[in-house]
């Protein structure tokens, strides 16, 4: 059986900070999953509420689930945030999303740079002022 990896959203559309958020918090998740909400709120570098926030976002929906696991005396020590198979794929379309437009801000970045390279010249030949920046 194939599973398509493409998702109803448009992967022509801008990250949203939501989105990105939500990929952090899931790219967190996918290397930590015994992470505690405060770690993972660290790790992202947002409050725990909004943290929290996210995580309960994400589970709603399904991207996420929460493994717990018992210890003597029926106990709770631990909990896991584990991803779905529909949060990996989620996670993936993210990933795709962030390097796109993390490229665009490159290539807009490295043009602009250029650009500005190629007004240095301009700009001492206007002022009348040699390489070490002396009147001539």
């Amino acid at each position: 059986m194939v599973v398509a990896c493409q998702n109803d959203k448009t992967s022509t559309s801008a990250m949203t900070p939501e989105n990105e958020a939500h990929f952090r918090v899931l790219k967190v998740l996918e290397q930590n999953p015994n992470f505690t909400q405060r770690q993972i709120a660290e790790a992202i570098g947002m409050s725990l509420g909004r943290t929290n926030y996210l995580l309960h976002a994400l589970m709603e929906k399904g991207f996420l689930k929460v493994g717990r696991f018992l210890k003597a005396k029926n106990k709770l020590t631990k909990a896991a945030y584990i991803l779905t198979p529909s949060g990996i794929r989620e996670r993936m379309d993210l990933t795709q999303d962030y390097v796109k437009r993390k490229t665009q801000e490159y290539e807009a970045l490295k043009a602009e740079l250029e650009s500005l390279r190629q007004q240095l010249p301009e700009a001492f030949d206007a002022l009348d002022l040699n390489s070490e920046g002396k009147k001539t």
